[in-house]
């Protein structure tokens, strides 16, 4: 018999609660609320960010009825149910926790915070709180990392030995971008870094041992790092992130019966390959998400989940924990903190 991949089994749009959103952020948040007015039932109902004028004109243009003059005035609205924080990652600590204490349900870009330590205290307010609280790391939602789940569940690999993700483009120097901007969060490893992370802790855990060498540009931001990191296992990954290189933006799992290959770009909507055996004799079956004409319209899958999640009474995610997400950070914090030793040393 051939081959053949399982069938992603995902929640149904038409079968989870529609929640009313209510979004904090307009730049990142424009493909998001795209995304769920399009393929999902979920809808935003109110915004707020700090440029009015540019407030105005995204709610006009996604069809929000609600523009808030400030962040407490939107998690206090009893109109919403839930909140998309979509602003810089130095933002969402206070943001998170003001809609976590107005008894929202909170669904926080990536990366969650700047630190382990703030990621930590998100988590445990809104396990105290009672209200769903997770990072919006949409990966972990996808039909391919599905798919991915089950075939390791099944042991089909054997011994995992190796993770390799990378996330990798060029970004030319403007100090005011977030991305070169110290105050606003730069660097690489909390923006797309926090990808190729989270998705070998998809599949190890948290590391036991990480190794960290990288680059910094102006104003101190990581510009490059490429990661090592050792498991109780035996198992490693290899990780890799630049806003200085153009990198594939592939992601692998290899094992002792065979290996998995996630196509291009790994963290949206791509393909899965499953090879069992090796070099000299193997097959394959591959299974490819085909729906959609843009990356970023998968971003309602993550959106659906969290609806189904809201409506289980769940606190966190199943397939992206609490303690997963602040493991996460925990590499992040560990990374930049030997890059940064790294630049000091050298200057």
């Amino acid at each position: 018999m051939p081959l053949s991949l399982p069938v992603p089994n995902l929640p149904d749009p038409s079968e989870v609660p529609s929640l009313r959103w209510g979004v904090i952020g307009t730049s990142i948040a424009d493909r998001w609320v795209s995304a769920i007015h399009t393929y999902t039932g979920q809808r935003a109902v109110a915004v707020t960010a700090r440029d009015p004028k540019k407030t105005a004109a995204f709610a006009t243009a996604h069809g929000i009825e609600t523009v808030h003059p400030s962040v407490e005035a939107l998690v206090t609205d009893p109109g919403i149910d839930a909140v998309y924080v979509a602003t810089p990652h130095p933002l969402h600590r206070e943001q998170a926790l003001a809609a976590i204490a107005a008894g929202k349900h909170v669904l926080i870009e990536k990366p969650i915070a700047m630190s382990a330590e703030e990621a930590r205290e998100i988590t445990d307010a809104g396990r105290a709180a009672g209200v769903l609280v997770t990072e919006a790391m949409w990966t972990r939602y996808l039909p391919q990392s599905e798919i991915m789940r089950r075939i390791l569940a099944d042991g089909l690999l054997g011994d995992v030995h190796l993770v390799t993700a990378d996330f990798g483009f060029v970004f030319p120097y403007e100090p005011t971008h977030r991305l070169w901007n110290p105050a606003l969060g730069g660097g690489i490893l909390l923006d797309a870094g926090v990808y190729p992370i989270s998705f070998a802790a998809s599949v190890l855990g948290t590391p036991e041992h990480i190794t960290a060498e990288g680059d910094t540009g102006p104003g101190g931001v990581d510009t490059r790092a490429d990661l090592l990191l050792s498991y109780r296992s035996g198992a490693r990954a290899m990780i890799s992130t630049s806003m200085v290189t153009a990198l594939p933006v592939r992601a692998a799992i290899a094992g002792s019966a065979g290996r998995i290959d996630i196509g291009s770009p790994f963290f949206g909507p791509s393909s899965i390959t499953l090879t069992l055996g090796d070099v000299w004799s193997s097959e394959s079956a591959s299974w490819a998400d085909g729906r959609f004409a843009a990356v970023h319209d998968g971003l309602g899958y993550q959106v659906t989940a969290f609806a189904s999640y809201v409506a289980e009474g769940r606190t966190e995610s199943p397939v992206h924990t609490h303690d997963d997400i602040v493991g996460v950070m925990h590499v992040i914090d560990t990374a930049r903190q030997a890059i940064a030793e790294f630049a000091g040393a050298s200057a």
